[in-house]
């Protein structure tokens, strides 16, 4: 007999046995519902939500069920509207309901690990919190999972269930801290069919990257770098400058062993130069993480308020929610409005709410658009005096410094601008970047910054890169066409229409529809062609499992990312199962249970 217990996702074939068992456990066995004459129970959300199935060689034992924010319901909704839950109204909430196993499997793993599938499986769609139904003769069983009571209780057919909720974050908390031996023991008894890892990553923060580990991160198999297309991190496509090549080759060895200036004053005096800002209005940094570390480390506790877009840069939820522990809120940006800010609801949400911080990315990544800097001069303008703004400029450089609130930064207190220099000036191995900032708060940072905090190699080709423009502009006209070249070849592949998104810098997005496969099954299977792209998914559920992230690279690179697209589309097109759901679609009503 196989050993190993398989977790996968629920078939079209799965859903006979399932009305099956749902009829023989809560009609005949638990009396929840009525039991009738096909025998067998079905749902109004059979065609929302999402199944998990536990299964031994040919035998299901048992499933759980998740119905995702997009579905626009929930089960729960049943027994209580949103006015008498409001959570139920919240933009990243996932249901896990029907957790049912087989009797002669309910004293194995399998109920414990289809929760622990449901949860990875909501984190990757990009979920925040679960909410659920726990009947109250297993109330002990569900608060150990981390799900805590909101209030309230529902009454079903015989049965009474205690309304539960828990953040993904506290959830997967209180699974690491008590449950960590068991899942280590149980993972090579496991089949993992899932389209997400069996754990997540130690600091819980998804980035892209993939690519390097291809290549090798103990640096012994470099070579490998000639046949991976990364375009699952906004590298350049493109050499730094001349000049930076020149100042990093002139005496490397000199370079290397050599400590840079203390206060990286060079570097300071530069950018002062080519951005037209005060020395003293500047703090410098080992990229643009470095900075949002240490000025976040400083400025916000566990008692701060925090704003971010959603879909955002990941780097600012990890560090508000999980490393410093802030409440934060969210501005849903909508596919439906382009994914751009609608600075009358950003105007609206400030004004609501006592914020610390607000963070705007501008040009937003991953979603693409940037908002002109007037646009947000008058938000911010209009904005109380408590509230500070950080304005990541990462990727102006694609769209032009005169969009940059560089100037604003440097006379409003209120306001700190925060750029990169490593993507748009393809110095991202080196790691170097800025923040301009009134002088009392750019001095309190500095004062915060310890000796020599970027290397001298580092040093030499950001000054040698902000002394040539001209270079990068040109650059910047070839990454528009390539983006658009790329955007037109993605577009025109065969089979069901993907929707193409192009950003303002250097990439794109792809959507895949409904009925298709989800995005993480294809990054895996163009990763098959030493392709790597940047699964969206656990950034957002706006994304809904089905976006990818593409980075424009030179016309050779997106080329091979052309074809491993059409090739994975076909071979998982080919390959796939019809599923148990079809994500998004709307149900057709059946007798519910």
């Amino acid at each position: 007999m196989e050993r190993q217990l398989r977790l996968r996702q629920a078939t079209v074939d799965d859903l006979a046995w399932i009305h099956e068992l749902r009829h023989r456990v809560y009609a005949e066995e638990l009396g929840q519902h009525a039991t009738n004459s096909e025998g067998v129970l079905r749902d109004a959300l059979d065609g929302d939500n999402v199944y998990l199935v536990a299964a031994r060689g040919d035998d299901r034992i048992g499933f759980v069920s998740l119905t995702p924010p997009w579905s626009g319901r929930y089960a729960l909704e049943k027994y209580l509207t949103r006015e008498e839950l409001p959570l139920l109204a919240e933009d990243a909430l996932f249901e896990v309901r029907i957790l049912t196993v087989e009797p002669a499997w309910r004293t194995s793993a399998a109920a414990s690990l289809l929760m622990y599938a449901a949860l990875r499986w909501t984190a990757a769609r990009g979920g925040r919190r679960i909410v659920a139904m726990g009947r109250t003769d297993l109330l002990p069983m569900y608060l150990a999972t981390g799900l805590r009571p909101v209030g309230r209780t529902v009454r079903s057919g015989a049965l009474t269930f205690e309304v539960l909720a828990g953040t993904v974050d506290e959830i997967a908390r209180t699974g690491r801290a008590r449950h960590r031996t068991t899942l280590n023991r149980l993972r090579p008894h496991v089949d993992w069919q899932l389209d997400v890892p069996f754990a997540p990553r130690a600091d819980g923060c998804e980035h892209g990257g993939a690519s390097f580990s291809a290549i090798g991160t103990d640096f012994t198999t470099l070579h490998r770098r000639d046949r991976i297309v990364a375009a699952d991190v906004l590298d350049a496509w493109f050499p730094p400058a001349p000049g930076v090549r020149a100042a990093l080759t002139e005496d490397p060895d000199w370079a290397a062993r050599t400590s840079p200036p203390t206060g990286a004053e060079g570097l300071v005096a530069a950018v002062a130069t080519a951005r037209g800002l005060p020395d003293d209005t500047l703090a410098v940094g080992a990229g643009s993480s470095d900075l949002i570390f240490r000025a976040f480390g400083r400025w916000l506790t566990p008692d701060s308020r925090v704003l971010l877009l959603d879909p955002g840069y990941g780097e600012y939820a990890h560090v508000t929610e999980r490393v410093i522990g802030c409440r934060v809120d969210r501005l849903r940006l909508r596919r439906e409005e382009g994914w751009r800010i609608d600075p009358e609801r950003l105007a609206a949400a400030v004004a609501a709410h006592p914020y610390d911080l607000v963070v705007v990315i501008n040009p937003n990544n991953p979603t693409g658009p940037h908002t002109p800097a007037a646009v947000l001069r008058a938000v911010i303008a209009g904005a109380p005096a408590r509230t500070r703004w950080w304005i990541d400029e990462a990727y102006l450089g694609y769209v032009g410094v005169g969009e940059s609130l560089a100037g604003l930064a440097a006379t409003d207190p209120r306001v700190v601008v925060c750029s990169s220099l490593s993507k748009t000036y393809a110095l991202s191995g080196v790691r170097a970047a800025y923040l301009v900032a009134a002088p009392p708060v750019a001095a309190e940072l500095r004062r915060w910054t310890p000796p020599w905090p970027v290397s001298l190699p580092a040093q030499l080709a950001a000054v040698a890169a902000l002394r040539d423009p001209a270079y990068y502009a040109d650059r910047r006209r070839q990454t528009h066409a390539l983006r658009r070249a790329l955007a037109a070849d993605l577009a025109a592949l065969p089979g069901a229409p993907l929707a193409v998104e192009e950003s303002v810098a250097n990439w794109l997005t792809v959507t895949l529809p409904p009925t298709g496969p989800s995005a993480a099954r294809l990054v895996a299977e163009c990763r098959r062609h030493d392709v790597y792209l940047r699964d969206l998914s656990p950034l957002s559920s706006a994304y809904e499992g089905r976006t990818v992230r593409i980075a424009v690279r030179d016309a050779a690179g997106n080329a091979r990312i052309a074809a491993a697209v059409r090739a994975a589309l076909a071979a998982l097109t080919a390959d796939a199962e019809p599923p148990a759901v079809t994500p998004g679609a709307t149900a057709v009503p059946v007798a519910t249970s």
